[in-house]
């Protein structure tokens, strides 16, 4: 599979994005977050949403059983330059307020500031 070359790829349209996980895979270099969210026309979109490496993650205070299918979040950030329903996550929100940061270092979105 070829890698989704994110600095090439996004727009400086930030996407906010509410659905409901349908799965999780973490795959070097890249995690991501699949998710079935609801169209302003009522239609299922299915997006695809790119995420840090999976150590990067764990560092973070993820685990495995973080994000399991059927759960509702809210992922903020930019959306695929050719309009297709991928994105590049930044933050991710659970329905009891608790957040992640789900981003990868250099994926060259707008304000991207460099970790310390």
């Amino acid at each position: 599979a070829a890698v989704w070359k994110v600095a090439q790829r996004l727009t400086n349209k930030p996407v906010k994005l509410e659905g409901v996980v349908t799965k999780m895979e973490w795959i070097n270099p890249h995690s991501w977050i699949h998710l079935n969210v609801t169209g302003a026309d009522g239609k299922t979109q299915e997006w695809m949403v790119e995420g840090g490496a999976p150590n990067a993650l764990l560092r973070r205070g993820w685990n495995r059983n973080s994000l399991p299918a059927g759960t509702k979040i809210i992922v903020q950030g930019f959306q695929a330059k050719d309009g297709s329903f991928r994105a590049n996550g930044r933050d991710i929100t659970f329905e009891d307020g608790k957040k992640l940061f789900v981003g990868s270092s250099g994926t060259g979105a707008p304000d991207e500031r460099p970790e310390q």
